[in-house]
């Protein structure tokens, strides 16, 4: 396969060999940012058991919450397709943006101007060094994806994600779309 190099916007799907990755087996990455200084990105196939006014009480509407990651999992952030509504976001690419006016947020949320099909939280991010992300690649952790998606993936059932991009990506790929997540229990 051809390297596919990575740029903010893209999609990283995980290797099969991450199998024992705790925080990255099945996933699929929104990389946010990429550039000299690291990466970061958001597990969009991976929700919680909770919403979001069990974490933010002044919500009263019960979006899915999603792990975004294993670093600072004690913050939450949001990706969205209504900048317009929501001020200070930072494009990311494909009428996709990164966070913005939360109070603001909060508010349209709450009068049912957003729906869930316009933004998703999540609890931490995915985060990689200076070239640590190269290098996974380089050591085939990681397949990386244009968003074919664009600002629809946010309307992504999370369920079947993985294994939909193994099948599209063929091959030998399309044997462990099949395989069970804990190849132990085959």
């Amino acid at each position: 396969m051809d390297f596919n190099k990575p740029t903010k916007g893209k999609l990283l799907v995980a290797e099969p060999s991450l199998t024992g990755d705790v925080s990255f087996n099945r996933s699929v990455v929104l990389l946010a940012e990429h550039n000299q200084e690291g990466s970061v990105g958001f597990i969009l196939n991976k929700p919680l058991d909770y919403n979001i006014c069990d974490l933010i009480s002044e919500i009263t509407i019960p979006f899915k919450v999603f792990n975004g990651g294993p670093v600072e999992q004690d913050n939450l952030y949001f990706i969205h397709k209504v900048p317009h509504l929501i001020d200070n976001s930072i494009e990311i690419s494909d009428g996709i943006f990164w966070g913005g006016d939360f109070e603001k947020t909060v508010e349209l949320i709450n009068n049912k101007t957003i729906s869930e099909q316009d933004i998703r939280f999540f609890l931490g991010y995915s985060g990689w060094a200076s070239c640590q992300l190269d290098e996974e690649l380089h050591s085939n952790s990681w397949v990386v994806l244009q968003n074919d998606y664009q600002s629809a993936i946010l309307e992504k059932p999370s369920g079947a994600f993985w294994k939909e991009k193994m099948v599209e990506l063929g091959g030998d790929y399309l044997i462990w779309s099949n395989a069970p997540e804990n190849p132990t229990l085959n």
